[in-house]
């Protein structure tokens, strides 16, 4: 539009708009950091992994560093922000772009499963890491049931 001298118009939210840096390695981003989105009074945490820790990060040479983070407002279920640093992490914009503009449930994206073996496993670690977090926490709070003695 611009090039063709007319205005450039933008919809939608702002901050769903992806962005990449093109050093090596690259820095892509989607949507809310962790600071912003409790910023905003979401019930925010993040979650990472490393981003050659798939079975498909073995074809860019094993260790390669990075992380992956995503973003996830707990009280709605929806990731709100992902951040990718690594080789050729540009990619994983689009289905984080697609998540987080859809705000497609978290729970719902385990039915979404990567080929294997793709660096888009990056999807599932990401999942696992935040079920093993959210578990670790749920079984670190008392059970209030087994301290307290039964009335009867």
């Amino acid at each position: 539009e611009i090039l063709d001298g007319q205005l450039a118009t933008a919809g939608g939210d702002d901050a769903a708009a992806p962005r990449v840096i093109f050093t090596d390695p690259q820095v892509a981003a989607v949507g809310l950091t962790l600071r912003a989105a409790r910023g905003q009074g979401a019930d925010a945490r993040a979650y990472d992994v490393p981003s050659s820790g798939t079975a498909g990060g073995a074809f860019y040479g094993t260790g390669t560093p990075g992380t992956a983070r995503i973003v996830v407002d707990e009280s709605r279920g929806v990731i709100v922000g992902a951040t990718f640093t690594g080789t050729d992490v540009a990619d994983w914009l689009q289905a984080a772009t697609i998540a987080i503009v859809s705000k497609t449930p978290v729970e719902l994206l385990w039915q979404a499963v990567p080929s294997f073996p793709t660096r888009s496993e990056i999807w599932l670690k990401l999942l696992e890491r935040r079920e093993a977090e959210l578990a670790a926490e749920r079984s670190a709070q008392p059970q209030w049931e087994l301290l307290v003695p039964a009335r009867r």
